[in-house]
């Protein structure tokens, strides 16, 4: 964790910030190249010494090749000057702590003037990882590298303190595996996943209105509000304003339809807002009818 003193006199920046700007970029740009400078890379790219004595350094060709086939977005050589679009840097960062290790030296090859190497891949990778979040946090970026290597997005804990506990046992697969995927995708850093994490949400949100015994869905839905609020009683009402509120966002709003006459979202915040008002709204419901929450 950081010591700067900012941090500790005025606490850590929230993460707010979706992209990796140019300052960042340079920081992470620096990270990586130091790494392949410093051989910790040859743990899955070994350059091998011209005497066949064992690996030296990083093989900065097999790495490049690599690279440009597993995130063929990415341009090779980097620049400084010229930012990748975020998801492809964090394509990047996984691709880049899935062959970091930490060198170790060995015995000195005077005539070439290298040590030869080997690798702690534990140390190597937790290092890693504790200098691209280190970046991440004093940027207030909201992505962070897990203790596996892999990116994720960072959200406001209460809103991820919800996700992560909630229970989804509705007695429909279908709907359980919905919000399932609405949870995984929205957690996602890829802006496409958040989109489609949206979508599913409220495709369970329609799946929701036809779990209870009714001559239709309409009838359903109503039945539905009644096992959470007693008929009648102002909570109830508030239910059925907003189960009417979220029915026509999902209609008007390019969520789960694509027609000429449906708005599309302009921003990843719209996205956040919806996804974390539908959320709230079907976790009540589920707490409500006895379905997890």
């Amino acid at each position: 964790m950081s010591t700067y003193f900012t941090d500790r006199e005025y606490g850590v920046r929230p993460a707010t910030i979706d992209s990796i700007n140019e300052r960042l970029w340079g920081g992470l740009f620096s990270l990586i190249q130091t790494r392949i400078g410093d051989g910790s890379f040859g743990l899955r790219f070994p350059e091998q010494c011209p005497d066949g004595n064992g690996p030296c350094g990083c093989d900065v060709q097999a790495f490049s090749r690599v690279l440009s086939a597993e995130v063929p977005w990415i341009e090779w050589p980097f620049s400084v000057n010229e930012v990748p679009d975020t998801p492809v840097i964090l394509d990047l960062l996984e691709f880049c702590a899935g062959a970091v290790g930490e060198p170790i030296q060995g015995a000195y090859h005077s005539y070439f003037g290298h040590h030869h190497l080997s690798w702690d891949r534990d140390a190597g990778l937790v290092r890693f990882v504790a200098d691209v979040n280190l970046l991440f946090r004093r940027n207030a970026v909201a992505y962070e590298l897990t203790s596996t290597g892999q990116a994720r997005r960072l959200v406001p804990q209460p809103i991820s303190d919800a996700l992560g506990w909630a229970m989804f046992q509705t007695g429909d697969m279908e709907t359980d595996r919905l919000l399932e995927a609405a949870r995984q995708r929205f957690l996602s850093p890829k802006p496409d996943d958040r989109q489609d994490a949206l979508e599913k949400l409220w495709d369970a949100f329609e799946r929701l209105k036809t779990l209870e015994p009714g001559a239709n869905k309409r009838a359903q839905a109503d039945a539905l509000l009644d096992r959470v609020a007693a008929p009648g009683s102002g909570f109830r009402e508030a239910l059925g304003r907003e189960a009417a509120e979220l029915t026509s966002i999902g209609n008007s709003f390019r969520i789960r339809h694509s027609e000429t006459t449906q708005e599309a979202l302009t921003s990843l915040d719209q996205v956040d807002y919806l996804f974390t008002r539908m959320f709230a709204f079907v976790r009540v419901i589920l707490k409500g009818t006895g379905r997890g929450g």
